[in-house]
Order: structure tokens, then C-alpha cells, then sequence
């Protein structure tokens, strides 16, 4: 945190006080952002899963840096071999196949929502919800361009966007 500043995240508030404390706190959002992911439903090419809201909450929680470095250590888990990803997927072909750019995308919105969460954005229901709405069509921006090497044009929104809508409205 900035010494100038007069926003804190709710990391800042938890004022873990030792390397140890801080790296249990971040472990324990990484953990939950593999738990979220294993929330799912199936869908042909992409699931829908609680990645998306785990990924925003762990941003808003966190900070921008913290945020994304949380969100880097779960895509790179995954990118190693470990069952981090939706329905217990793992490895390089997650990232390549059709989900790949929404999970490109949680990186995006880790920096976006991080950065409004340093800026206080986190205290108000309102700039919360903004946030988590741009965070949101960030990663769904991310993922239907992506998927779009995979999907026909006349069939992209509605393979791509419109199942997930529901999901980020709550």
C-alpha cells in the first residue's frame, strides 16, 4: 500500500505481520480460486463455473498486486500439471483450447478490479458493483475473442457469452 494513500483493501485491514502470515492468507485465496473453479456446470466447450467470482472477489480483496499475483500462481499451478482448473483440468491444452482466453482473462480483471480495489472502490456497493461488472465483461471479452478460433462467428454470443450471463448477474 501506497503510504499516501487513504484507501486500504481488506488484505491491508487483515495486517497479516509475519512472511508466514501473509503467505497463509494468500494461499488461502488461492485455495478458495481452485475451490470456485471446481464449482461448475458442463457445457460443451466452455463450463461455467464460480472462477469468475472467485477471480473478482480475490482482486477486490486483495489489490491490484496481490490480486494478480494470486491469479498468476493459480493459472501457472495449472499450466504445471496441477488439477486447479474447472472440473479438475490441468495443463498447457486448458490453456490452449477453448478456454483459454477466459482464463486469460482472470488475469486482466485480477489488474482491473485490483486496481479499482486499491482506489477504495471496494467501500461502496456501488463502485463495487461497477468494478465487478467491468471485471466481468473483461473476462468475457478475453474468452469470446479467444473462443472465437474455435466457434463459428453466427454462433460466438451464444456459445460464449450469453450461458454466462445469468452467473454474473448474481
Amino acid at each position: 500500500m501506497n503510504a499516501h494513500s487513504n484507501s486500504v483493501t481488506i488484505y491491508d485491514l487483515v495486517k497479516p505481520d509475519s512472511r508466514l502470515a501473509q503467505f497463509a492468507v494468500l494461499a488461502g485465496f488461492n485455495l478458495l480460486l481452485v475451490l470456485c473453479a471446481q464449482i461448475a456446470i458442463t457445457l460443451p466447450l466452455v463450463p461455467i463455473t464460480g472462477q469468475t467470482f472467485g477471480v473478482l472477489l480475490v482482486a477486490m480483496a486483495l489489490g491490484r498486486t496481490r490480486g494478480v499475483a494470486v491469479v498468476s500462481a493459480y493459472i501457472i499451478e495449472g499450466a504445471l500439471g496441477l488439477p486447479v482448473f474447472a472440473e479438475g483440468k490441468a495443463g498447457l491444452g486448458v490453456l490452449m483450447g477453448p478456454s483459454g482466453g477466459y482464463i486469460a482473462g482472470f488475469m486482466v480483471a485480477a489488474f482491473a478490479v485490483g486496481w479499482a480495489a486499491d482506489k477504495g472502490w471496494h467501500r461502496g456497493y456501488v463502485k463495487s458493483i461497477i468494478a465487478m461488472t467491468l471485471g466481468t465483461a473483461l473476462i468475457l471479452l478475453c474468452g469470446v475473442t479467444w473462443l472465437s478460433a474455435f466457434v463459428p462467428g453466427e454462433t460466438l454470443m451464444q456459445v460464449g457469452v450469453i450461458p454466462f450471463l445469468p452467473g454474473a448477474v448474481v
